[in-house]
């Protein structure tokens, strides 16, 4: 009676979304008397949500013994898919290819026409677009939604449905993509597929929406996703994701308090579970660029190291957080790496900004003009937003280091206009600083300077302190900060020793090359640093060649 009484009550509580009790009901009975194959896979699939990766396999491959012994080879081959798949995500790559195979051996012994066979595309298809074969990937999920339509199965259809939508948005089809991809939010959001397929839905989509760099979407899924976490307060599998990506959305639009506490939440709280470490990663990334903008290069450092350590390279924030600690040399050569390594558009576009303004600090114009060109082509090539306001930036900046005020004008209004559609204030006042920069180069103070104090107050707004130490060296200079001899508010004799300083001479030469004392050497020095807003010799020389002050 005990049992039974577990029973029911497990199947009660996984149906209401209870999936710990529905846990402890199903492995309770379990333990008094082994249950039926459909209750292991309860079971296996309520160990799956909260997270219980070992738990998990284990039920389905209990599940899947008890259905071969029962004849019913379908359901057994559905569950060696799933073991398989859990199998891909957590690294073990032979697993995983042997329950496929097992999978599509059973079934071609059995020869029944079932939708399990679509269900064994789902491998086929990830590893096309994994090596980035986006027209075999697309026709193979497109069979896959084909099969799942014609035996009424939801979770197969929208499954493969959603990955047609990556692959057409990868191919340069990207209306028709996104129309897929919209028509998945709405299914998804019905609550017509199951858990475990919903939770893959709303993480898949919203991963390659920002690789695609769709912040529109990014932000309008991720906001579902949240929905969806909330109403079920037992879920662990898919919270830490869902929380490192409000991080990044939250530091987009300028939250950086409360993106930094969900991102803390995320590497804090829900580490348990493949998908969870996966999200880990990439939440201690976030935690490393919202310190480093705040000018907490201690902070950022360590969570830059996390994660590493936890398989997600921390760039391009460590190479910048380098650039800013005043190791330009230190800050190319990760760059150039990094850049190196990625082939594809996309990967590399995400690396292009921060090698423009790395390369441009080490004066090497040409290098910075043709990385800018190279976002440029990704952005019409994907037609992206956040790529096209990057591009501008980038334009900009290295046409204001080339001379051409005009063209970083214009370029560094695109920039800030297009950030501004997008709603991202930190990255649209950067551009207003550019915009300040070239109106002082054309002789137009009075603009500099309206668009300076509107830069530095979001700056202020967003606790950006380099930022506005930065702005407020832009501000005290006055009309003759440009990217001339005397800019950013130094004197000519400060010119004359920051000249110095680039060239690596210590403070005794520099005192004897133009004849003052080592003690007015030293005071050069402390304004230097104060109008520059840094605090090192090796840093006024990276802010000094980055701007064009000597």
């Amino acid at each position: 009676m005990d049992t039974r009484t577990d029973l029911v009550r497990g199947r009660a509580s996984y149906t209401a979304d209870a999936w710990r009790e529905a846990f402890e009901s199903l492995s309770a009975a379990d333990a008094a008397a082994p249950v039926g194959a459909g209750d292991l896979e309860l079971l296996a699939r309520s160990a799956y949500m909260l997270g219980l990766d070992e738990d998990y396999v284990a039920a389905l491959e209990r599940a899947h013994a008890g259905w071969l012994d029962a004849g019913d080879v379908p359901r057994a081959v559905r569950c060696a898919v799933w073991i398989g798949h859990s199998m891909l995500f957590r690294g073990h790559g032979a697993r995983a290819s042997g329950w496929f195979s097992l999978g599509e051996r059973l079934l071609d012994a059995d020869g029944r026409d079932c939708v399990e066979r679509g269900y064994l595309l789902i491998p086929v298809w990830l590893g096309q677009m994994g090596c980035g074969d986006w027209q075999a990937g697309h026709a193979t999920a497109a069979e896959g939604a084909a099969i799942g339509e014609r035996f009424g199965d939801a979770d197969l259809v929208w499954l493969a449905r959603d990955e047609q939508g990556r692959a057409l948005m990868n191919l340069g089809r990207l209306h028709e993509g996104l129309r897929l991809v919209d028509e998945a939010l709405v299914v998804v959001e019905s609550g017509a597929l199951s858990p475990v397929v919903s939770g893959i839905v709303y993480c898949n989509t919203i991963s390659f929406c920002h690789d695609l760099y769709d912040l529109r979407h990014v932000r309008e899924w991720t906001d579902a996703l949240t929905q969806w976490c909330e109403r079920r307060p037992q879920m662990v599998a898919h919270n830490g994701l869902c929380l490192m990506h409000r991080a990044e959305v939250m530091q987009y639009g300028g939250a950086w308090p409360a993106a930094l506490d969900e991102a803390c939440r995320a590497t804090g709280r829900y580490t348990r579970g493949v998908l969870n470490r996966i999200a880990c990663g990439q939440a201690f990334y976030r935690q490393g660029e919202i310190h480093r903008l705040q000018g907490r290069p201690a902070e950022a450092e360590q969570a830059y190291r996390e994660a590493n350590r936890c398989g997600f390279e921390p760039q391009p924030g460590f190479a910048l957080l380098r650039l800013a600690q005043g190791n330009g040399e230190a800050a190319a050569a990760t760059i150039r790496r990094a850049v190196s390594e990625h082939t594809r558009e996309l990967e590399r576009a995400a690396l292009l900004p921060a090698y423009v303004e790395i390369v441009l600090a080490g004066g090497d114009l040409d290098a910075a003009a043709e990385a800018a060109r190279q976002l440029e082509a990704a952005a019409e090539h994907q037609d992206s937003e956040v790529l096209r306001a990057a591009a501008a930036y980038g334009s900009a900046s290295t046409a204001l280091a080339g001379g051409d005020a005009a063209a970083g004008l214009a370029a560094g209004r695109r920039a800030w206009h297009g950030w501004q559609e997008l709603e991202v204030p930190y990255e649209a006042a950067r551009a207003r600083v550019l915009v300040a920069r070239a109106c002082r180069a054309l002789g137009d103070d009075d603009t500099a300077a309206l668009e300076l104090q509107a830069a530095r107050a979001v700056f202020a707004e967003l606790g950006a302190g380099p930022d506005v130490a930065r702005t407020d060296s832009l501000i005290q200079g006055g009309p003759d900060t440009d990217t001339g001899a005397s800019g950013y508010g130094l004197s000519p004799r400060e010119v004359e020793v920051l000249r110095e300083v680039v060239s690596g001479a210590s403070n005794r030469q520099i005192a004897t090359a133009l004849v003052i004392s080592e003690h007015t050497v030293a005071r050069h020095l402390q304004n230097i640093f104060g109008k520059l807003g840094v605090s090192s010799r090796t840093a006024a020389s990276t802010f000094a060649l980055e701007h064009g002050l000597v």
